[in-house]
Order: C-alpha cells, then sequence, then structure tokens
C-alpha cells in the first residue's frame, strides 16, 4: 500500500491562534530526503517520533516524520492498543470501561454505520465512536484494522444535543471526517454573556467537522437546518456536572481530560500530521506535549442505539 505525500501547502496566517498555548511554533525550511510514503513499522514511526529535538540531524526528521502513516500488522497494533489502554488508565479519571458484551454491541453499531457510509478501513486506526442515545451518551475509542480483531480501549460519557429546547439541534448520526480542508482551533477561556465558558478553560482543543444537517430539536416535525459539528470541552464550573444526558446545541462534549488524551495522543489528528510537515499554522494546533500514537486517524463515527 502506497500513500501521496503533500508538499508545499501555503502556510495559513490565523490570528485567532496567537494567544493559544501552541502559537510558538519553529520552522525549517530547505531540508530534503523525506519519506517516500511507504508504510512504516510501529518501531520506526516509534523511534522517528520520540527523537531528541535540538540537532540538525533531527530537523529533517521532524518534517518527515509526520509524512509518514503506519501500516500496523494485527501483533503490532495489539501493542500499541495495549500501551494506548494504558495510558487511558492513567490520564483520563473520567474513563468507562465497558463489558465484553457492551465493547461487542459499539463494534457491531459502528461497523454497520461504517457500511451504510461506503466507509473502508484501509489501515489499522482509532475511531471516535458516540452513542446519541439520551440513555447512553458515552463516547468510546475503538482500534479498527482490516485484518484482525477490532479493539474498545474505553471511553467517557459526553453531552450531545439536547431535545425540545429552542434553538437546540439534534446531533447528526453518520460519518464525519476530520481532515486538513477545515482548520481546528482552541478554546481562548472567555466567559460569554452568560458567564459561561462554552468551550472549556483557555487552551482545550476544539475539533471542527464542518457544516452539517441536523434535525431541529425544538420542532416536532422533523425540520432540518445546518450546524457547525464540533466536539470539545466545556465550562468546567457550570457545565461539566451535566455532561452524560443531552445539554449541548448539537456539538459533542467531552470531559476535559479526554479532551487532553484525544489531543496529546492525536487521535484524530492523522491529517493534520501531514499537513504540519508544511503549514505552520496546522503546527501550532498540534500540542506540545504531542505523543501521536501510530493508530491516529481521521474519525468520528456517531451513533443511536435507541434507533438499532
Amino acid at each position: 500500500m502506497t500513500y501521496s505525500v503533500k508538499v508545499m501547502r501555503p502556510v495559513l496566517f490565523v490570528p485567532r491562534l496567537l494567544s493559544c498555548a501552541c502559537a510558538s511554533v519553529t520552522v525549517a525550511f530547505g531540508v530534503s530526503g523525506c519519506s517516500d510514503g511507504q508504510p512504516t513499522s510501529l518501531a520506526t514511526y516509534q523511534m522517528i517520533w520520540n527523537a531528541p529535538s535540538g540537532s540538525e540531524s533531527n530537523a529533517g526528521a521532524a518534517l518527515s516524520k509526520a509524512r509518514m502513516l503506519p501500516s500496523l500488522e494485527p501483533a503490532e497494533t495489539s501493542v500499541e492498543a495495549n500501551r494506548l489502554r494504558k495510558a487511558l488508565n492513567g490520564e483520563v479519571q473520567s474513563l468507562l470501561r465497558p463489558t465484553q458484551a457492551q465493547q461487542r454491541r459499539w463494534i457491531a453499531m459502528v461497523r454497520q454505520m461504517l457500511a451504510e457510509q461506503d466507509r473502508e478501513i484501509s489501515r489499522a486506526q482509532l475511531l471516535v465512536a458516540v452513542d446519541r442515545n439520551p440513555h447512553v451518551q458515552t463516547l468510546m475509542l475503538i482500534v479498527a484494522q482490516p485484518s484482525g480483531p477490532w479493539m474498545v480501549l474505553g471511553g467517557t460519557h459526553v453531552s450531545t444535543g439536547e431535545p425540545n429546547r429552542h434553538g437546540y439541534y439534534i446531533t447528526p448520526t453518520g460519518v464525519f471526517v476530520h481532515n486538513d480542508s477545515i482548520l481546528d482551533y482552541r478554546a481562548q477561556g472567555t466567559f460569554n454573556e452568560n458567564h459561561i465558558r462554552g468551550l472549556g478553560l483557555r487552551g482545550m482543543r476544539v475539533w471542527d467537522f464542518g457544516w452539517q444537517w441536523a434535525r431541529k430539536g425544538w420542532l416536532a416535525n422533523g425540520e432540518r437546518g445546518q450546524i457547525r459539528l464540533l466536539m470539545h470541552s466545556t465550562d468546567p464550573t457550570y457545565l461539566a456536572h451535566r455532561i452524560g444526558r443531552p445539554a449541548s446545541e448539537g456539538c459533542i462534549r467531552v470531559p476535559a481530560d479526554m479532551n487532553k488524551f484525544i489531543d496529546r495522543h492525536g487521535v484524530l489528528d492523522v491529517d493534520y500530521q501531514q499537513a504540519a510537515v508544511d503549514d505552520v499554522a496546522f503546527r501550532a494546533i498540534l500540542p506540545r506535549d504531542a505523543k501521536p500514537t501510530a493508530l491516529s486517524g481521521d474519525t468520528l463515527v456517531v451513533v443511536d442505539s435507541s434507533e438499532v
């Protein structure tokens, strides 16, 4: 399997990024000998990403590493999945650990949604799956692979669109791709007119899945409108305690610790890692403490177990 390599992307200037925690960016020019786009083993991928910075010899690796899309064998996938599961246990205090029966149900629902949307899994990767069922309101991280078993690593409660409230939409189901056609941003941590930090504390990641059609939750006739589908944290004082029940205007609210985990490990950032090679704006978005997994993906899957 081969992968194309993106080069000479025009640099974007995005003023809103200047105040985020990742605004300090170093750009290197004139580096040759980039990856030829061939799939990379887990060991090679980890070696390059974990190489110490600060020397000329590492500049090429720093720029070429994001171009390397690993294609892990099932045994390597299992090793990386176990590493991520251990990291989840240590980094996410709100972690949910589904039973074996629940894991099988999650995998079945996600597989079905992917099949309905004609989305094929071509390499081992992480998927972010959300069940908008009002009685479930849960996110799970799932390892999907073209051959070999799928695995549920764990998850957290979330909040999706609240029904029966004017101006609030029902979070749409489907498969949503996170790629470099849209630039994410980070929360400023500022208060709105209701003294609410709607996107959470300063620096929290906001994943942008673009304009999507969603049902207007305050109408009974099924009328739809367009919303900007985002996944983000929320106000730790006034709104975080509502996570676990429908409470958003249509976006997906996640706990702060899961937000940090998905961000730090590049769960949805495989395309951003590619774009960051030659675009300072994407490099500014990626966190300074990034520990990108070789299973980085680009896909959010929203299901509703009450409709299955």
